[in-house]
């Protein structure tokens, strides 16, 4: 390897670098695709280019001139004078045309380091309206972002006074304006009699040079630290459709799942925020947590509708064809117990299963005891659905892998994704093995296809709260333990739990801090064009079934879309969906996540 010294350019050591790459056979396709990639053109010339600029860097040039725009008029001028060659005439040209104009000022600017604005001169009878240590001229220049400030009218006194600044916006990094400040004029004139909403009319319609006439507040408050409070948004929120907003323009739209960071709470009803992943540094208004609430609450009391307790239960449909045993049911495969037959109850909720034939017309229902009504922004528990904080989590040596929770909607097929998986990788993934009541067969083992055990210890273990979900089949019982989750865990590997949303009740918690991924099938925009006998969602399923397929993922969503953290929609390319859920399955392996914040609390 040649010697490289501390002046040999970057271009020249990686020309150098590339010669030296002889493929062996132990590495030659690595170092086939490292030399391919050095010698890509555009490679080396950007490595050109950071050779000059470091080069730059050490010369450290100065300007010649600070005025070159005003040396190429005079140099025109004089061509114009006289007969000209046609090299000069040339010459007059190149320096007629915006391109070079707008270099050679851009140059002058730099030279001079005229980087300010230009204002205009300020007003001369100031002294003769207010004395002049109580009024404040601000001068401002925007572009048309807002600026960054609402103001209100004091009902004391009817003075116009800034309520509250934007962290990041134009007012708030002039530092010059500031809460409890009373607004005088803008641009000269006179606000003291119009309405705030004209007023911030004319702010949001004003651009560049924006002269403020303000009386400051008798103690300015100190800025606050911007706080590190991070929320995940639970509901959808535009504020152009919100006549409560001070400030349509000022408003934070987002959607459900969106990390938000909280900068300020000083308002008890407006917070200022950002939304995370956004490069505006401008902070912006969302309703808080008390205001939201409390809206909700006067809305659901104008329409008559009382406080959620234990409305009528939704039914959440799945289609996944399996042999008639109470293992597809646990394993994410359906087979329920007769229509007839009560549903189990335990903690909280209870449900059905019935058994699937691709021949019939398949019905599937399973019940809940709880529901949030379709346009209620409420858990299925009555809470309102506003804000979660969260933190950012990321898995450190010895700590035991999350928990990762599939639920889908009819026609997910989730136990096809989820064997699939643990089949490719069976030492990195594992799943729990249920428990039931009924006889082993022949060929199956003790705490490999089941756990069997008695019909009392079952109805034991129900009693002491052992189990996430159960139900029973041709008057057997069939259920998944937590004991069965931490034997998984606890060998380090993720476990992979196919369950009906209402188990999150239980399994959303610190000690297994799950991943929820949400499978829902693609349903054709064109149902009767798109859906046919060649290419199907399914084996058993019909074009009929599509619309039920589509309102069961739509209340799936509307019930339990708050705790999903990843949604796949899959069609019926196995080998696609496959895939995503594996690269959803790295990421949680190896990159770090948003978590409720009462998770890592100790």
């Amino acid at each position: 390897m040649p010697i490289v010294s501390a002046s040999t350019g970057l271009h020249e050591t990686l020309a150098l670098l590339t010669s030296q790459l002889h493929p062996d056979a132990n590495h030659k396709e690595d170092l086939v695709f490292l030399k391919d990639v050095f010698s890509e053109r555009s490679i080396s010339y950007l490595m050109k280019i950071h050779d000059k600029l470091k080069q730059y860097e050490k010369q450290s040039p100065t300007p010649v001139l600070h005025s070159a725009s005003c040396l190429a008029e005079d140099l025109a001028e004089e061509l114009q004078n006289g007969p000209l060659e046609d090299d000069e005439r040339e010459l007059l040209l190149l320096l007629n045309t915006p391109h070079i104009k707008a270099v050679l000022s851009a140059h002058d600017t730099v030279a001079q380091k005229k980087f300010d604005p230009v204002l205009p001169p300020l007003p001369e009878d100031l002294d003769d309206e207010l004395e002049e240590e109580s009024v404040k001229i601000v001068r401002l220049v925007k572009n048309k972002e807002p600026l960054g400030a609402t103001i209100r009218r004091d009902e004391a006194t009817g003075a116009v006074i800034v309520a509250r600044i934007m962290r990041g916006g134009a007012a708030d990094r002039s530092g010059l304006v500031h809460v409890g400040d009373e607004l005088r004029e803008v641009n000269g004139n006179l606000v003291t009699h119009k309405r705030p909403d004209e007023i911030s009319q004319i702010l949001s319609q004003s651009q560049g040079s924006i002269t403020l006439k303000i009386i400051p507040a008798v103690a300015e408050e100190d800025k606050l630290k911007e706080s590190r409070v991070y929320l995940r948004a639970l509901f959808d929120y535009t504020p152009f459709e919100d006549k409560a907003t001070p400030c349509q323009e000022a408003g934070l739209p987002f959607k459900r799942g969106d990390i938000l960071q909280v900068v300020s709470q000083e308002d008890a009803t407006w917070w200022q925020a950002k939304r995370v992943g956004d490069c505006n540094l401008r902070a912006a208004l969302i309703p808080s947590v008390q205001f939201q609430e409390r809206r909700l609450r006067y809305r659901m009391k104008v329409a008559s509708l009382p406080t959620p307790v234990s409305p009528k239960a939704p039914t959440y449909e799945r289609a996944d064809k399996e042999d008639c045993d109470g293992k597809a049911a646990l394993n994410g495969k359906d087979v329920v117990s007769p229509k007839s037959k009560a549903a189990p109850a335990f903690c909280g909720h209870a449900f059905s299963w019935d058994f699937y034939s691709a021949s019939l017309r398949r019905s599937f229902r399973l019940r809940r005891d709880r529901q949030a009504s379709p346009g209620d922004a409420h858990t299925p528990d009555g809470e309102f659905l506003i804000y979660e904080e969260v933190v950012q989590y990321a898995a450190r040596p010895g700590d035991r892998p999350r928990l990762l929770v599939l639920i889908g909607s009819l026609g997910a097929r989730i136990s096809e994704l989820k064997q699939k998986v643990i089949a490719e990788n069976p030492r990195l993934y594992g799943l729990a093995v249920p428990h039931t009541t009924r006889g082993r067969k022949a060929q199956e083992r003790e705490g490999v296809e089941y756990h069997f055990v008695t019909k009392a210890a079952f109805e034991a273990d129900i009693q002491n709260g052992k189990f996430i979900e159960f139900g029973e089949y041709k008057e057997n019982l069939y259920g998944t333990s937590l004991e069965s989750i931490h034997r998984i865990l606890d060998q380090k590997k993720v476990c992979l739990v196919d369950v009906q949303p209402e188990a999150l009740k239980t399994l959303r918690s610190a000690e297994f801090k799950p991943y929820v991924v949400f499978v829902r099938p693609r349903i054709p925009e064109s149902q009767r064009k798109q859906f046919g006998s060649s290419s199907s969602l399914g084996v058993g399923i019909t074009e009929d079934d599509l619309p039920e397929m589509k309102q069961s993922a739509e209340r799936l969503d509307e019930s339990y879309g708050h705790w999903v953290d990843y949604v796949l929609v899959r069609d019926d390319d196995a080998a696609g969906a496959l895939a995503e859920l594996q690269l959803v399955l790295d990421r949680l392996l190896q990159e770090p996540h948003w978590v409720p914040a009462c998770w890592l609390r100790r």
